[in-house]
């Protein structure tokens, strides 16, 4: 979905779609890719724009289409389809190049930590391997084999401990430790296939609360990966689990998740964000951490929804649309 709008660029004033608009935290600085409508909303140009002031900041001009855009306080990422580059954010001065396996979707995960800033991207096209590269330090931190079949989402946790994955199959989620690549721990959002547009944690200092997920189906996943850390320590310390490969203990492993089933129309790509999570402090230390949530899903059609969703210690779960409106309706500030 393409945003509309207005923006002068460095010499001219143009108006037309933007393919990528990427915002730095809630500060007055953009990251904005054209969608080619004219050259100068090129998908090869990408422009730093400063919302308060009107202006273009800097240009940046690439070979081929800039597919994904990250920032945060230091670092800015230009994703390209078969090569990445690392910015200074403050200097726009050109860091290291990473060339990639074809990624024409543009998949990538960045965590906005200083600390723990860690950027992922796609290592095959043949199957779900994730290349995670610390963007502080400029070298690669690990290969993380996720999947057998291609990636089609990722996400690091805000701190960059843990990564979240999806293969193009969609029925299995999952979470490793970053600092540790071959512990994981999985959650099963189906049987059938289906494509996963989006995955979310929530944020958390340590094992974030909570996951989700969209999905072709237009169902939105939430997982509670708490809840899997505890049932596969007891299920690795029984007699089953120590025998049993790690294939056949993400058959055994349940659901753990809770669905809000039609949120969006099937088939309409979309996104949902854990935007804040609240834990209730009256919880008896329990299994699980009875919790409150908001989580915005924006939709390739237009539309906006705001959903709080409460769940109890027993992981009983209730939705509740707060606001709903359609992006496209909305009339721009003159």
């Amino acid at each position: 979905m393409a945003s509309r709008f207005s923006i002068p660029t460095q010499g001219s004033s143009s108006v037309g779609a933007f393919i990528i608009v990427e915002m730095l935290f809630s500060t007055s600085l953009l990251a904005i890719v054209g969608a080619g409508e004219q050259p100068s909303l090129s998908p090869r140009r990408l422009a730093l724009f400063n919302t308060t002031t009107g202006t273009a900041l800097r240009e940046l001009n690439f070979l081929t289409s800039v597919v994904a855009v990250r920032l945060n306080r230091k670092r800015l990422v230009v994703v390209l389809q078969d090569r990445t580059y690392i910015y200074d954010v403050n200097t726009v001065g050109i860091l290291d190049t990473i060339d990639t396996v074809p990624n024409p979707k543009g998949i990538c995960a960045f965590s906005p930590s200083s600390d723990g800033c860690f950027l992922a991207l796609p290592a095959s096209t043949t199957k779900g391997t994730v290349l995670v590269y610390n963007v502080m330090e400029l070298h690669s931190h690990c290969e993380i084999d996720a999947h057998r079949s291609p990636l089609a989402a990722i996400v690091l946790s805000s701190n960059g401990m843990f990564i979240a994955t999806a293969s193009e199959h969609g029925t299995i989620i999952r979470v490793h430790l970053v600092s540790d690549a071959s512990k994981s721990y999985s959650f099963r959002r189906g049987t059938y296939s289906s494509t996963i547009f989006s995955l979310s944690f929530g944020p958390s200092l340590q094992l974030p609360d909570i996951l989700a997920a969209s999905s072709s189906s237009g169902s939105v996943h939430v997982f509670s990966p708490g809840i899997a850390v505890n049932q596969r320590s007891k299920r690795s310390n029984s007699f089953l689990g120590a025998v049993l490969p790690d294939s056949v203990n993400d058959v055994l492993d349940p659901a753990h998740h809770i669905v809000l089933h039609d949120a969006t129309p099937a088939g309409v790509k979309s996104y949902a964000v854990i935007r804040k999570v609240d834990k209730d402090p009256k919880t008896s230390a329990s299994e699980f951490t009875a919790c409150r949530a908001i989580i915005s899903i924006i939709t390739f059609n237009g539309y906006f929804q705001e959903y709080n969703l409460s769940i109890n210690e027993q992981n009983e779960a209730s939705w509740s649309l707060e606001r709903e409106f359609n992006l496209l309706m909305v009339k721009s500030m003159p």
